[in-house]
């Protein structure tokens, strides 16, 4: 599987969905600037990180798959939850990567600050992508695993 960009999305997407995670983005940006200006600005970068618009993202892509399966005559609900997951998943992998972010941005901005922003960029875009096809892949291993064993006990004599 190739990660790719696609803008189908935004065609599916509806305007007061999309003024929905700007305003949770804009009060969690508001909330981390008056908690860093009350406890320092690392304290504040520490909400800053927080993924603001992931549990609006979550519960729009579960409402879409549901109403797409329910438009179909099928029950959505465990394609909803299933997508929703697979959001979840993807912004705990863009986590790691974010924090290699930081990482090499911290390491590299005495040099120079637009050196260190491409250096950090393109770790954070390298871990992101190598940790989803890690996942991938130790999932699709898992799956054999279990699929393997399954026919194994099937085929194993009755004591």
């Amino acid at each position: 599987m190739l990660v790719k960009l696609s803008s189908s999305a935004l065609k599916q997407t509806r305007w007061y969905e999309y003024a929905v995670r700007f305003l949770l983005g804009g009060c969690a940006t508001v909330l981390a600037g008056v908690i860093g200006a009350h406890f320092g600005v690392s304290v504040g970068g520490l909400f800053l990180a927080l993924p603001a618009i992931f549990c609006a993202s979550a519960t729009l892509i579960e409402s879409h798959e549901r109403h797409a399966k329910e438009k179909a005559g099928l029950s959505g609900r465990r394609r909803g939850q299933q997508a929703a997951a697979l959001d979840a998943a993807g912004a705990a992998l863009g986590g790691i990567g974010l924090v290699a972010f930081a990482v090499v941005f911290h390491a590299t901005i005495g040099a120079s600050v637009a050196l260190g922003f491409i250096a950090a960029l393109t770790v954070w875009a390298s871990v992101s992508v190598t940790a989803w096809w890690l996942r991938r892949k130790l999932r699709i291993v898992s799956h054999n695993r279990s699929a393997h064993s399954t026919r194994h006990r099937q085929r194993a004599p009755a004591s």
